[in-house]
């Protein structure tokens, strides 16, 4: 595993049910909810504070994922596409990344074409047997309650930036 994460350049993320707990809630005037773990949220932060990519590939078009991956910063967004291929396909090509380079979260059907296909494939505690049986890891958090940042930490770890990025963080606080 550890050979398989010094090589991560990338992670891209789905949304429901991993960036979210995959519940859909809509108000009486049809307005939908979603809530996003806020240690998730530092989890991608601190992926791009080290220099890695983040991106999010989802099947649904909703404005307010749109609004969270503008918050967090990240570098590729794609949603509407339960044919998640092409859209990865436009990703390796805009950062010039092969397969082995990026990391995949996932946690239903629809991820699996992507799942065995990156260099480091994670499904969350959570997510389907048949999405784990094929991952690389499959986190001990469930989706959208700190799945992406145990990943995002284990990643750092394995590559050696953890320590340094935790300093870092303390030293901006200080400011």
């Amino acid at each position: 595993m550890k050979q398989k994460l010094q090589h991560i350049k990338m992670i891209i993320f789905d949304v429901d049910g991993v960036l979210s707990n995959g519940d859909i809630t809509y108000t009486d005037s049809g307005a939908e909810i979603k809530t996003f773990d806020v240690q998730d949220g530092l989890g991608i932060t601190m992926a791009r504070m080290a220099g890695l990519k983040t991106g999010i590939i989802t099947g649904r078009n909703s404005s307010i994922v749109q609004r969270r991956a503008q918050e967090l910063k990240v570098d590729a967004f794609s949603q509407g596409h339960f044919n998640k291929t092409g859209p990865y396909e436009e990703i390796k090509k805009k950062f010039a990344l092969e397969d082995h380079e990026i990391c995949y979260m996932g946690d239903d059907l629809l991820d699996l074409p992507l799942l065995n296909r990156v260099g480091f494939s994670v499904a969350v505690a959570n997510g389907r047997e048949e999405v784990k049986a094929v991952c690389d890891y499959v986190t001990a958090a469930v989706g959208g309650r700190g799945a992406v940042r145990e990943t995002v930490e284990l990643i750092l770890k394995r590559q050696g930036k953890f320590e340094q990025l935790l300093e870092s963080l303390s030293k901006s606080e200080d400011q």
